[in-house]
């Protein structure tokens, strides 16, 4: 049964009830599952080429498999729970992410567990989008921030021991365990979901679902994708990678106009008219996609030139991870305080420069001399960036909207992970040499002074056309967004969870942690490393999917931007659309844009 009548107040559910120490143990544990499994599987990657022979396009598909299926069904899933019930979405999607598991772990060849993981990303895309959106809408108001501080904090814990578990396992007992782990785990999370969290749906949630825009975002990102990495291993650009890349770039322009006609478009292009909300997003694409790359190159570079265990490599970006943990809130505090424009600035470039230094890894290279540095920079970057960005992609929409622009920034997240890794092996000129240690030693320094200038290009966007207060980032009282209030209700509400705080979480929880999502891009303080999830994880800097991220890292103390909004009350008291419970919640992996996803 789930949870107990008695365990709720009128409002919602009781914290410190066992229905809702439940429901919170449920969606950090379903958090948990996808981050674990974007961090390990970046880790993983060198041993699942020596084991199925599998060339640079199939470690690339491994990845962008699960997160170009995550990337085009996120938005659909969020609003699937918000129509059919967050809870038994939730489930759906766990039970799908495990039985894609189990494919992975027993695929004989690469083009299977190729096609397993695009399956696990349509679990993903259903079981992502609940964890704070249960939260945001079964708890009471006074409990609400607490519970999603805690999540944060939780999550946050499950991004630092993801390194050290994932390159365990690899070295220990193999890469199939890598997915095998998630069997008992999605099993706990469906026996606490069943026991303790209760149903929730959006009443208002009406329109019908934006399938055409769904479809075509799909074949539009899987043809372009497709076209990319073929054309990385070819070396040249055949005549099918030529035709499957035009066919890619106009499905995504018919997505545009799809979506730009339609009553309740998923992506409603009229936000974009606002100057800090384009703004915002084109910074997301540009320092996430540099994120995922950094992240998608430095494992494995670190283990197939260099000659580390996985264990080591795996733990070598744990200081981002800890930086992201114990300075999160104090960097959205700051971003409060003194406006967006300058952490938004300064912070890519500080992670520029930690790329730049870790392009100087060798055959030879020691820890303190060669990585340290750059991680360290790149963390302090992180710190800065992460939390402004996440507050000012959700200030910069209408409160009525704040769902739909955390979704839609957490999506720009995670296509920027797909598109990263699907495009630097290509620029780097890796070729079929990605397990290959001379090959790999040429490149990896070409593909860390690409993500450089992708960072500095962030900052620049940023500097240029980011607002300098907070006051500036809101749009005038009254602005409306014509024919995107139910989209709002229905995608925005669970797609756009994925933030481990909203306005005054910090205080409120307690938490110290809060980076929200790898699962990414989930642009979710996990690590680099960790995937949430997509789910927006707590911790993690990445969207989810790309090699080791999961979801938006979402700090707790982020919402201050947004809370400043005048009129506007704490984020996570303040009504979704249609009164739909948990629509501000900003984007989970950027992860998060980091899974949670970050931004797996």
């Amino acid at each position: 049964m789930p949870a107990d009548d008695a365990d709720r107040a009128p409002a919602g559910l009781v914290l410190r009830s066992a229905a809702g120490r439940g429901t919170l143990l449920a969606t950090v544990l379903g958090s948990a599952l996808v981050f674990l499994d974007g961090t390990v599987v970046g880790i993983a990657l060198p041993a699942i080429a020596d084991d199925l022979g599998a060339t640079t396009a199939g470690l690339q598909w491994t990845v962008n498999g699960y997160a170009l299926t995550l990337a085009a069904l996120l938005l659909l899933g969020g609003s699937l729970g918000d129509r059919f019930g967050r809870r038994r979405v939730f489930l759906i999607g766990t039970v799908a992410f495990a039985a894609a598991s189990v494919l992975c772990a027993v695929a004989p060849t690469v083009g299977l567990l190729v096609a397993a993981r695009a399956l696990q990303g349509v679990g993903g895309a259903l079981l992502t989008p609940g964890s704070l959106a249960i939260l945001q809408a079964t708890f009471r108001a006074g409990d609400r921030a607490k519970a999603i501080g805690a999540w944060s904090g939780l999550s946050g814990a499950a991004g630092a021991v993801a390194p050290f578990l994932g390159g365990w396992i690899v070295e220990q007992v193999g890469w199939r365990w890598v997915f095998g782990i998630n069997i008992p785990l999605a099993a706990l999370v469906v026996v606490v979901a069943v026991r303790f969290v209760p149903e929730s749906a959006d009443p208002e949630a009406s329109g019908r679902l934006d399938v055409l825009g769904t479809v075509l975002a799909g074949i539009g990102l899987g043809a372009l994708t497709w076209s990319l990495t073929a054309w990385s291993e070819a070396g040249t650009p055949t005549t099918p990678v030529v035709a499957v890349g035009g066919l890619g770039l106009l499905a995504l322009a018919g997505f545009l106009v799809a979506e730009a006609r339609s009553d309740h478009p998923a992506l409603p292009l009229r936000l974009f008219r606002w100057r800090p909300f384009a703004a915002v997003n084109l910074a997301t694409l540009l320092v996430y996609a540099a994120l995922t790359g950094i992240f998608f190159f430095l494992p494995v570079t670190l283990q197939v030139v260099t000659g580390w265990s996985p264990l080591a490599a795996g733990i070598a970006s744990l200081p981002v991870t800890l930086l992201m943990l114990l300075l999160s809130a104090q960097g959205g505090a700051l971003g409060a305080r003194i406006g967006p424009r300058i952490p938004m600035t300064v912070g890519p470039l500080l992670a520029g420069a930690g790329a730049v230094l870790l392009g100087g890894i060798g055959p030879d290279a020691h820890y303190l001399l060669d990585v340290l540095p750059g991680v360290l920079l790149v963390g302090a970057g992180l710190v800065l960036t992460v939390a402004p960005l996440t507050a000012t992609a959700l200030a910069a929409a209408p409160d009525h909207l704040a769902g739909v622009a955390s979704a839609t920034n957490n999506a720009v997240a995670r296509v920027a992970g797909l598109l990263a890794v699907a495009v630097l092996p290509l620029v780097a000129g890796v070729g079929a040499g990605l397990s290959d240690p001379e090959v790999l030693a040429d490149a990896h320094p070409v593909a860390m002074l690409t993500c450089a200038g992708l960072m500095a290009a962030g900052a620049v966007v940023s500097a240029i056309a980011i607002p300098g207060s907070a006051a500036e980032v809101a749009p005038p009282a009254g602005v409306e967004v014509p024919g995107t209030a139910d989209s709002g209700g229905s995608a925005g509400s669970s797609a756009g969870a994925g933030s481990s705080a909203g306005a005054g979480s910090a205080g409120s929880s307690g938490s110290s942690a809060g980076a929200g999502s790898a699962a990414a891009a989930g642009p979710s303080a996990a690590g680099p490393s960790g995937s949430a999830d997509s789910s927006g994880s707590a911790a993690s800097p990445g969207p989810a999917g790309s090699a080791g991220f999961a979801e938006t890292p979402e700090p707790a103390g982020s919402a201050g931007l947004a809370g400043s909004r005048p009129g506007s009350a704490e984020l996570p008291g303040r009504p979704g659309p249609g009164g739909s419970p948990g629509s501000e919640e900003p984007p989970g992996a950027p992860a998060g844009p980091l899974g949670g996803d970050t931004r797996g």
